[in-house]
């Protein structure tokens, strides 16, 4: 039976950086991927944007990688020749009674050591976006949108490079401990056209929305210590002709997301988007991801608010995504949970729930702090 240091569930981009991680600290290592290539699920359904670590709690994790994971990411897509666009993004407070909100992020943000954001006023806004009405205004200078797929590709091209192995098409069926506490790592069936088992000392699950269904495979994992996935939907509308606007445009946040707001793409294409949709489903399997056109009636109310001279008929309903989130709609927005041997006493095991927005800009920062956790339990 071939045995192997390292092995990684899921190409997704928090998977392909894990996995170059492990690889260029010397340990044999294979990334196993269900899908027939990389990325196609929730990291090909996102707005690629680089956030800049506004929002989240501070001494968060969410917080902590993410300011980090945006210096390191905009570091290595100008070392690898990776597209980047640092647009900067507005915050806006749409009237009066939301500039106390506006305050209230700025002062999140600078607990968690943003770089380069300030509170404008509804002028100096104005005077950046002629089109936008609002009172106020948070400029963050760090934001920006990244090429995905060929940020992908480039985490792939390093992981092979450092002597990792893909396998696509192979689903994990299941993982047994070999030893009490799983000492002698894991015993791990593949399914897929040929089918195969292999030993691994160290198992890695980064399958996104799919990581509690996975984690219920592994064997000596009690029902009690796998959370519950959720799934929030969010929804996309392109903006047909050309963006009046030059930068990201948010409004406040809402519950489940950051409200519909306006990103660009590489090519200064606009879109509006997501929305929260949650779905009453079990399983991954039942997302269906077409975009019900009716939505958009909301989203006209929405932009509105901030841009006005949006015309009717000018949105068209474009793609949709699904957040991998472990806390169901009542709860407030989970963190990342680095599921671990000091939770599960499973030697070996590591157990990636809740990666779901801001994942793409902290993927080389997970990676990094994933590796001292691995490091730290050996």
């Amino acid at each position: 039976m071939e045995q192997v240091d390292c092995v990684v569930v899921g190409a997704g981009v928090v998977g392909l950086a894990v996995a170059r991680e492990m690889a260029l600290q010397g340990r044999e290592t294979i990334l196993l991927e269900r899908e027939n290539s990389f990325g196609t699920i929730s990291s090909a359904r996102n707005s690629e944007v680089i956030h800049a670590g506004i929002y989240y709690p501070k001494d968060s994790l969410k917080a902590k990688l993410c300011v980090e994971g945006n210096r390191l990411l905009y570091e290595y897509c100008r070392s690898h020749q990776v597209g980047t666009h640092a647009y900067g993004k507005l915050i806006v407070a749409s009237d009066a009674s939301q500039v106390d909100d506006l305050q209230a992020i700025l002062y999140k943000a600078q607990n968690n050591q943003v770089p380069d954001i300030k509170l404008i006023s509804g002028a100096e806004a104005r005077a950046l976006e002629p089109q936008l009405q609002c009172e106020a205004a948070l400029l963050s200078g760090s934001t920006g949108v990244v090429d995905s797929h060929g940020l992908m590709l480039s985490l792939l091209g390093g992981f092979e490079d450092a002597g990792g192995m893909v396998a696509y098409q192979s689903p994990l069926m299941s993982a047994k401990p070999i030893g009490k506490n799983a000492e002698g790592g894991f015993e791990l069936e593949i399914g897929g056209a040929d089918g195969m088992r292999m030993q691994t000392k160290l198992l890695i699950n980064c399958a996104g929305m799919s990581a509690p269904a996975l984690a219920r495979k592994i064997e000596g994992l009690s029902p009690e210590q796998i959370p519950k996935a959720y799934f929030a939907k969010g929804n996309y509308f392109s903006l047909s002709g050309k963006s009046p606007f030059t930068h990201l445009i948010y409004p406040i946040p809402e519950p489940g997301g950051l409200g519909v707001h306006l990103t660009l793409d590489m090519g200064g294409q606009a879109k509006f988007g997501p929305d929260v949709e949650w779905l009453d489903i079990e399983e991954e399997d039942q997302i269906n991801y077409t975009v019900d056109p009716r939505r958009g009636e909301g989203f006209y109310a929405a932009v509105r608010r901030y841009w006005p001279g949006l015309k009717d008929g000018a949105l068209q309903a474009d793609y949709s995504g699904v957040r991998a989130k472990i806390v169901p709609s009542s709860a407030p927005a989970g963190d990342f949970c680095f599921d671990g041997p000091s939770q599960h006493q499973l030697h070996g095991l590591f157990n990636l729930y809740g990666f779901e927005s801001p994942g793409l800009t902290s993927s080389l920062a997970i990676a990094k702090h994933l590796e001292m956790l691995v490091k730290s339990s050996l």
